[in-house]
């Protein structure tokens, strides 16, 4: 099946196209996405696409929306270009594997990241001043370190595009306080009850991020859920405290980015061929792991 960069569905109003999903109006309350096969790094979209990548990440979130169910209700109606409005069914070839068609959700302000493991800005943070988001952590942890227990560290998307982490009363004024409490309650278990799975697939789940929304009166999940895209996995059997950790996402991107005199503006430089094979094998490696079953 051929890479794609951007699908195009003229049935359909265009909502928005971002760095991986196009979004479309597709009446009735509900929206189409369609995850390509983009990627990006350090907030550019990279000129060649990586194959496969926007089945995977839709079959992922798939797989975990039916994990979850009894946990949470999310946006999803159907994955099924069969069950989709009769127009869109002459687009199977832009759709088949990697679309969703979703309930219209009213999104949270609120980014809810859950953290099991010291890494990223997290470490950075605690290297500082011995916390994460606010919250003060023992003293003696090292890079990659097991946190005493997953935290809820909440961020809110600034107008700059880039999130910001945000204390939980930030959440409780833009939420209100029983949202907030629901939001992060949610947030820890669901990532409890998937780290826990992951783990028994090999793969250590570091930290990831969940967006909710209302449909009508109830709270539901939404967006992508617990994909390389929104979470760290790395695998267990290469766990070592102290240092980065190898991981199942964009690595060999960023690595080979960091390696040019490329100063992060766009246009991005395009990926060799081996950079792009290397990416799309992380991510079909994620997805065997965690289906247990090739794409």
């Amino acid at each position: 099946m051929p890479a794609l960069m951007q699908s195009n569905i003229p049935e359909l109003p265009l909502l928005a196209r971002g760095k991986v999903r196009d979004i479309y109006a597709a009446g009735d309350g509900r929206l189409l996405l369609v995850a390509t096969d983009r990627i990006s790094a350090f907030d550019c979209v990279l000129p060649n696409p990586i194959p496969d990548k926007g089945r995977i990440l839709t079959q992922i979130s798939l797989f975990w929306f039916e994990f979850l169910k009894d946990l949470t209700p999310n946006h999803l109606i159907t994955a099924d270009v069969g069950e989709y409005p009769e127009p869109l069914r002459a687009y199977r070839d832009q759709l088949e594997g990697r679309s969703m068609l979703v309930r219209r959700a009213r999104m949270v302000e609120v980014e809810c990241v859950a953290r099991g493991y010291l890494a990223g800005s997290g470490w950075k943070e605690y290297r500082a001043n011995g916390t994460v988001c606010g919250i003060p952590l023992p003293p003696g942890l090292r890079e990659c370190s097991r946190l005493p227990e997953p935290l809820f560290t909440p961020a809110y998307k600034a107008q700059s595009g880039h999130d910001e982490n945000i204390p939980f009363s930030k959440v409780e004024s833009l939420a209100g306080k029983e949202t907030a409490a629901r939001l992060r309650d949610l947030t820890l278990a669901i990532y409890s009850r998937a780290a826990a799975y992951a783990e028994s697939r090999g793969i250590l789940l570091a930290d990831t991020k969940f967006e909710f929304g209302w449909v009508g009166d109830t709270l539901v999940l939404a967006d992508e859920v617990l994909t390389p895209d929104s979470s760290r996995f790395w695998p267990a059997d290469a766990y070592e405290p102290g240092k980065p950790q190898p991981s199942f996402d964009k690595q060999y991107v960023r690595d080979y980015l960091e390696s040019l005199a490329w100063d992060k503006q766009p246009p991005a430089p395009e990926l060799p061929p081996d950079v792009v094979e290397k990416t799309a094998e992380k991510y079909h490696e994620a997805y065997r792991r965690l289906t247990g079953k090739p794409l």
